[in-house]
């Protein structure tokens, strides 16, 4: 047994009234507590703060701007940018950095932000009948205990059950003995069996705005159930820590699971209660439509109060306790000069907020994944693909700029456009001091998508800021973003479903009618977000008939790209189906300057040990142990 030093866990903490009789009031009354004790976990209010709690960690992780580092660059989704560091370089894998135990703040958020997570829902758990909490109440707990422990297991393999006082036990010391459980463990003894009871008693609609339901726990058991099927069927060999034969405790083999999979999901779209899927894709990012119905579980932010926020709402904030995820996303389209005049300044609007050009997508993303821009809605949804002057918002009374072709441009005109469709005429000029190119008749600088570089992109639209208080005005683009993060969406049921039947479950729905639902709602369009426009079109058809007959792993992972493209899911997937090396092991882009068109191939080395993410250094040198003991509780590579 290994002894582990924890550090006494200070947290601020919201307070809320979730008493059985209050759940009609959806306005969260905060009080801030430093830490949480066993005595306090002993009163009906301990548990209910521990509870909000529970929710409040959300944005520890999901929006935090490295832990999007970790789930997207190394991938085909993103790859470092022009203004990366190690901290993107060694999660790159190719060669201008090293996937240490020691990389830098990404590798051990998962980690560190889930441990409390866990021990408090212990705690609520353990203590919630003394105080006498509601059932539904108690389920909360347990889904979020399935929940971090379920971001764990993906992440580092098997993880420690016992945190000092017993299996799945509230720990109440300082210290802890313990070892790691291996993965069949994990999931037979806590994942699976707390989503299930949270499945059967957490209620259809969520007692106050943004609560998980049993809808929410459905999908996250479809998904456990799935990914523990790829874990036991492990088609490529891949190793796994702490070895331990690939078989189930309860004697199910992979089919088994994916069937469950496919059952869960295809329940929860029978069974949608408060949620459904919107008519347009462009609605479920759009930042004034937030907290939508398609949106079941989210990390909340708001520019009320920075209380509420949890971080500050004005000024200039850094990275720490904000969601700044889409920061790393985002070019320095600042540098943007036209006649003299910076023509696209900073702005807390969602086609722009703080650049940090720290990771790109390569040119496969708009060659291969989104392919097809013209009747697929989704590509417009996800990226910028014009940056539009705003000089005027900064008291510049400038009517019009000279800019591509000798050509006016005027505010809100477009400036720099990314062309949907490549066309070899464009003549790149260092249009706009930002590599931009000619063609004759446009007024703004263009660029096509096979010719970008890691200094100069389409942003991330879909994540991007959003307030209300700009007045007129540039706003507050230096703080982070106040709009709740997404983590998991009814759309999922869809996609989860679908991979499951790709994998041989069966039932009421075949995969690619499943797949329609989702492609059929991404040909609908009401607005186009590159032309700025109002665009009412139904392609639905089209995208129906464009559908291959036969549904494979590659065509799903590909839908869930275009559905979920940078929202932390793609380095999850890959490992999960066991594609990360055959889709992220090389990629195309240009260099760092912005006039840079000769994209060139970059080549990873991505090793089988690193499906999982080493144990952070930290956590080891904390531990009481011998040297031997410490090697054999770190992942093996590192």
């Amino acid at each position: 047994m290994i002894k582990i030093r924890f550090k006494n866990i200070s947290i601020a903490i919201l307070l809320i009234a979730l008493f059985a009789g209050s759940c009609s009031k959806d306005i969260i009354q905060e009080e801030p507590r430093g830490v949480f004790t066993p005595e306090f976990f002993q009163t009906e209010l301990g548990v209910q703060g521990g509870l909000t709690y529970l929710y409040e960690n959300l944005r520890d992780i999901y929006g935090f701007a490295y832990f999007f580092n970790m789930a997207e660059t190394g991938t085909d989704e993103y790859v470092p940018a022009q203004s990366a560091d190690n901290n993107f370089f060694d999660l790159d894998l190719a060669g201008q950095g090293q996937l240490r135990p020691e990389t830098g703040f990404s590798i051990g958020r998962p980690w560190g932000a889930s441990w409390p997570a866990i021990n408090t829902a212990s705690g609520i758990i353990e203590n919630a009948a003394a105080v006498g909490l509601d059932q539904s109440l108690i389920a909360e707990a347990q889904f979020f205990r399935a929940f971090y422990y379920f971001l764990m297991v993906q992440s580092y393999g098997g993880v420690p059950l016992d945190l000092g006082s017993g299996e799945l036990a509230f720990n109440q010391t300082a210290y802890r003995t313990s070892v790691r459980n291996t993965v069949p463990e994990v999931y037979s003894r806590a994942i699976l069996p707390d989503l299930v009871a949270a499945v059967n008693n957490l209620p259809e609609s969520p007692r106050i705005t943004g609560a998980v339901t049993k809808n929410v726990a459905r999908l996250y058991l479809a998904k456990a159930y799935l990914t523990y099927g790829w874990w036991l069927e492990n088609p490529n060999g891949i190793p796994t820590y702490p070895d331990t034969p690939r078989i189930d405790p309860d004697g199910n083999g992979p089919s088994y699971y994916y069937q469950q999979a496919y059952n869960l999901a295809v329940e929860g779209i029978d069974n949608p209660g408060p949620y459904s899927l919107l008519e347009y894709f462009y609605d479920v990012h759009d930042g004034a439509n937030d907290r939508h119905a398609e949106m079941m579980l989210y990390a909340e932010r708001t520019e009320a109060s920075a209380i509420y926020n949890g971080a500050i709402v004005t000024g200039f904030g850094g990275t720490d306790d904000t969601n700044a995820a889409v920061w790393m996303a985002t070019s320095n389209y600042t540098t943007i000069s036209v006649d003299g005049v910076a023509a696209v300044q900073r702005e807390a609007a969602q086609s722009y907020g703080r650049p940090w050009t720290r990771m790109a997508p390569p040119i496969g993303v708009f060659t291969e994944t989104f392919n097809d821009k013209d009747i697929d809605s989704r590509y417009d949804g996800t990226f910028v693909t014009s940056y539009r002057g705003n000089w005027d918002k900064a008291d510049d009374p400038t009517p019009s700029l000279t800019a591509a072709n000798g050509l006016e441009i005027e505010p809100g005109d477009a400036v720099v456009s990314f062309l949907d469709e490549y066309d070899p005429s464009v003549n790149y000029v260092n249009g706009g001091n930002i590599g931009g190119g000619e063609i004759p008749g446009r007024s703004d600088y263009v660029i096509n998508l096979n010719e970008i570089n890691r200094r100069f992109y389409p942003g991330l639209w879909k994540l991007g800021t959003y307030r209300t208080d700009n007045a007129g005005g540039l706003g507050e683009p230096n703080v982070g973003v106040t709009r709740p993060f997404p983590i998991a969406k009814y759309s999922e049921f869809y996609l989860v479903a679908a991979e499951a039947a790709v994998k041989g479950a069966s039932g009421s729905y075949t995969a690619r009618q499943l797949v329609n639902v989702l492609r059929a709602r991404a040909g609908m369009w009401r607005f186009d977000n590159g032309e700025q426009e109002e665009r009412i079109e139904d392609n639905s058809a089209a995208m129906l008939s464009a559908t291959p007959a036969v549904i494979d792993i590659d065509y799903i992972l590909a839908e869930r790209s275009r559905e979920f493209f940078g929202e932390g899911y793609r380095w999850y997937d890959l490992v999960r189906t066991q594609k990360w090396n055959e889709y992220a092991d090389t990629y195309e882009i240009g260099g760092d300057d912005a006039s840079d068109h000769s994209p060139t191939v970059t080549t990873r080395t991505i090793e089988p040990y690193h499906y999982l993410r080493p144990i952070p250094q930290n956590q080891i040198d904390a531990m009481e142990a011998t040297a031997e003991e410490k090697a054999a509780f770190q992942n093996p590579g590192y």
